[in-house]
């Protein structure tokens, strides 16, 4: 269901009158606007939004409330690795992580419900196990938690940037230099809230480090190592020193291979069991498809 909202009084800000005006809570309020099912005048907006008289506020109510109405579905899952506490996971290109907008059914949530039934709750009931997320169209490794504590402990580990991920990405152009450090601050594009941009406008800091693994005629082969974990960083940092992610049609300037998403994979996963207190590490192989597109860009 989509509900409008003619504006009636000046300098209001979305909030407020979500707030005061529709009775719409602070909890599903952050979930609209999580998710961009808020907008104004058709295009999506934020908590600090302020609207003027006759501005149409659209709500899309079409979320899920709680996991509870989150259909398990049965999937294959490629697990690495699995105790009672904690699941390592390789994702496919191509799955959505949790339930969004748009994307209600079909997410690796839905297949972690049909696979157990012990996952934690710390991000909420519609993102049931979910320590941190990668990008529907960028394939590999995550880790999800089953229970409170163990989500806690390994959520501090992202925090204190103990736990480590390392990616694999085919960026447009040759790259001179061996190993690089973008140390860039990411928020919201102000242009299309659907994407993220280097910006000093209420951003967060984000540092990446790369390294180059091979260089070909027209890309270049590189490794990523996450400092720290904002919304598509890798791929915002890689465009802002112009060399995009090759098949990137967000950042890169177009998609250049159908049925294959960024070339951007989660190789490796490292952190402290916190059960156990053992380091782990964890690695996958990028998949078949990617090794493919990649022959085609070594052959140039």
């Amino acid at each position: 269901m989509i509900l409008n909202y003619k504006v009636e009084k000046e300098s209001q800000t979305v909030n407020n009158i979500l707030k005061q005006n529709l009775g719409i809570s602070s909890r599903l309020f952050s979930k609209l606007i999580n998710n961009h099912l808020v907008s104004v005048n058709n295009i999506p907006c934020d908590t600090r939004n302020t609207v003027h008289i006759g501005d149409i506020i659209s709500i899309d109510l079409n979320y899920p409330e709680d996991s509870s109405n989150i259909a398990p579905v049965k999937m294959d899952l490629d697990i690495v690795y699995e105790d009672d506490n904690l699941m390592v996971i390789n994702k496919p290109s191509g799955m959505v992580v949790h339930p969004a907008a748009g994307h209600f059914s079909g997410t690796l949530v839905n297949a972690l419900l049909a696979h157990t039934k012990d996952l934690s709750s710390k991000n909420g009931d519609e993102r049931p196990g979910i320590v941190h997320r990668i990008d529907k169209d960028t394939s590999g490794l995550l880790v999800v938690a089953k229970n409170d504590k163990t989500h806690e402990a390994l959520a501090n580990q992202l925090k204190d940037k103990t736990l480590s991920r390392i990616y694999v990405a085919l960026v447009k152009g040759r790259i001179n230099h061996d190993t690089g450090t973008i140390d860039a601050p990411i928020g919201r594009d102000p242009y299309d809230r659907k994407k993220m941009c280097v910006t000093d406008q209420n951003s967060r800091n984000a540092v990446t480090h790369f390294k180059v693994l091979e260089r070909y005629k027209n890309s270049s082969l590189i490794e990523c190592k996450l400092e720290t974990g904002r919304t598509h960083q890798i791929r915002v940092h890689m465009n802002y020193i112009g060399h995009p992610i090759i098949n990137d049609p967000v950042y890169g300037g177009k998609k250049n291979i159908d049925n294959f998403g960024q070339m951007l994979h989660a190789k490796e996963i490292g952190f402290i069991n916190p059960a156990t207190g053992r380091h782990m590490t964890f690695s996958c192989d990028v998949p078949d498809e990617f090794n493919k597109i990649l022959e085609i860009y070594k052959n140039e």
